[in-house]
């Protein structure tokens, strides 16, 4: 018997989850809402008795409403800690430096901003593969790609290009000072991505940025580049 969990079933689409997938009594659907009495009302009211639907208090915004209706989840506040983390550096960090320097870029004559990606926010890549490690940093480096991309679309206009590279797996050095489990963790992704690219290597730094540039150099608003997240891949170097 099928399980699904929507959150926000109060309204919009989370109402729509819960209401299509409730029609089928095979399916059970558990929702979550900050008011479980106004929520059950609302099910009565519109849907009768459906005893597939099971409602949950629940504050996303609140750790601790969390922990209560889900004892068995592990560390949240290290889950949430690295998420924060993530973020505050690969996605609000670039987005204030963008802005920072967004008046000198327009005033400028080569007009291009550039992020650095990774091929752990390619949703292909993570699906195919089952890329499962690293988490935080993959979802806070796809929200970026967002950013970037909402750049994009607002100073297109202004000639600028916004664009996320990847630089592929380049030897930077920062493996040396990982403990055990980091570096089991860097073993079974690079497994992973040799399995994208077989016989795929470790770039040296300046090659990648060689790469990088070439990109760069040749990408601008007429060919069409802007808000795109450019992958580097060939026979020897993969994305990361």
């Amino acid at each position: 018997m099928p399980s699904y969990l929507v959150t926000g079933v109060n309204r919009g689409i989370g109402w729509a989850f819960l209401r299509k997938l409730s029609d089928d009594p095979n399916n059970i659907v558990v929702g979550t809402v900050r008011d479980k009495e106004s929520m059950e009302k609302k099910i009565a009211d519109e849907l009768g008795s459906r005893s597939n639907i099971h409602i949950m208090n629940v504050e996303l915004g609140s750790l601790d409403s969390i922990k209560v209706t889900n004892t068995r989840a592990e560390s949240p506040e290290e889950l949430e800690d690295d998420l924060f983390k993530s973020f505050k550096v690969n996605v609000v960090g670039v987005i204030h430096l963008f802005n920072l320097f967004l008046p000198l870029v327009l005033k400028g004559d080569v007009k291009k901003v550039i992020s650095i990606s990774s091929g752990m926010a390619d949703i292909d890549m993570i699906n195919q593969y089952h890329v499962d490690v690293g988490a935080p940093y993959s979802i806070s480096k796809g929200a970026v790609n967002v950013a970037v991309s909402k750049f994009n679309a607002q100073y297109a206009k202004d000639g600028v290009l916004f664009l996320s590279i990847c630089p592929g797996i380049v030897d930077t050095g920062h493996n040396e000072n990982l403990g055990e489990q980091e570096m089991e963790g860097v073993t079974r992704t690079l497994a992973k991505f040799n399995e994208y690219a077989p016989g795929a290597k470790l770039a040296t730094p300046e090659d990648a940025v060689n790469d990088v540039l070439r990109v760069i150099y040749d990408s601008g608003l007429e060919n069409g580049r802007g808000q795109e997240m450019v992958m580097r891949k060939d026979t020897t170097d993969l994305v990361l």
